[in-house]
């Protein structure tokens, strides 16, 4: 899959801290459904430590899934088994944080591997090395796919129609079978292609990441309207599979029409401008699926590129403000550890 990056350096940092907010309602639980740890060659780091920093601002975070992301990979032995080296680094981070020498927050207390979908099904003793590697933390595996016509996107597999592949299918099966979940990352044009595996494989849980990745730039410029009515009816088909969830989050920050006025580009953006642009997707999934199959996520550190872990989180926060205290507890820790079974 394509290594997404953040090498940010301190000057972004101070960027970031150009926006100082509260931390809004902070007894809230919150399960990060969704977080990456890397260091990738070119200088990017995003480790334990860094995690912890923003953890540590103030947003009562009392575990985390952990999203794989192509990192630490074996360099020797076989090519199938190469991703295993990134269970094997989330468990010795899981096992750091449960000593308790590092905050009360359970990190990387579950995880999803990558592993290749098209070896249908020869894909046990892939499943079975990572396993064995995360300590029994492995709760599924990611299937990356985005993919448009389009040549101004960025594509992540060469070509259509990988999530109707027979050799995906046998797998998802096999994952169906290992009580393992999927979780799916795609591009909204993909939505209901990802509805034909999930009533072909109906007791797999399956978790569409980043509200379904709508595209809003290339060819889709200047077409929000148009994209936000085919990917509504496209998630309102999608979420009649009972079995399938949603993360919420990850969506470009784009600057509202209604906060125009005052707007510093000298300034990180702040949680009410977030809200605002991501309100009506992530209200348009909370309507279709329900609270009890949507979760929020923080995508860090790719987020970090635009906001801060704080700001992040009070976004959410903001948006789900006049929802029942059921609704949020749902949104923001229980859906997650019913998917992952935590």
């Amino acid at each position: 899959m394509s290594k997404l990056g953040f090498s940010k350096d301190a000057s972004h940092e101070r960027w970031l801290a150009t926006t100082i907010e509260q931390v809004l309602e902070p007894s809230i639980e919150i399960v990060d459904a969704h977080h990456h740890l890397w260091h990738r060659p070119d200088g990017g780091s995003y480790l334990f430590p860094e995690f912890l920093a923003d953890l540590n601002q103030g947003h009562r975070v009392i575990s985390t899934v952990y999203a794989e992301c192509h990192s630490m990979y074996r360099t020797e032995g076989e090519e199938q088994l190469k991703s295993v080296g990134e269970s094997e680094f989330v468990a010795g981070v899981s096992a750091m944080s449960a000593s308790g020498n590092y905050g009360e927050t359970a990190v990387c207390q579950v995880m999803f591997a990558h592993t290749d979908m098209t070896l249908g099904n020869k894909v046990n003793y892939v499943l079975d090395a990572h396993d064995r590697a995360s300590g029994g933390r492995l709760r599924g595996v990611r299937i990356s796919c985005g993919w448009d016509k389009s040549p101004k996107i960025r594509n992540v597999v060469p070509g259509p129609g990988m999530l109707s592949d027979g050799r995906v299918l046998e797998a998802s099966r096999i994952l169906e079978r290992r009580k393992l979940s999927l979780d799916v990352w795609l591009y909204h044009p993909q939505i209901l292609e990802l509805a034909g595996l999930a009533a072909a494989c109906p007791e797999l849980t399956i978790i569409l990441n980043h509200v379904g990745s709508p595209i809003l730039g290339g060819p889709y410029r200047n077409q929000s309207e148009q994209v936000m009515q085919e990917w509504s009816e496209a998630i309102k088909k999608l979420a009649q599979h009972e079995n399938v969830f949603v993360k919420l989050g990850a969506l470009p920050i784009r600057l509202n029409k209604t906060l125009k006025e005052g707007y510093n580009p000298e300034h990180a953006p702040g949680s009410a401008e977030v809200a605002a642009t991501w309100r009506p997707w992530i209200e348009g999934c909370i309507d279709a699926f329900g609270p009890s199959r949507c979760m929020f996520e923080s995508n860090f550190p790719v987020q970090k590129n635009w906001c801060s872990y704080l700001v992040v989180w009070n976004a959410y926060k903001r948006i789900a403000a006049e929802f029942s205290s059921d609704t949020k507890a749902k949104l923001f820790a229980e859906t997650a550890r019913r998917a992952y079974r935590m």
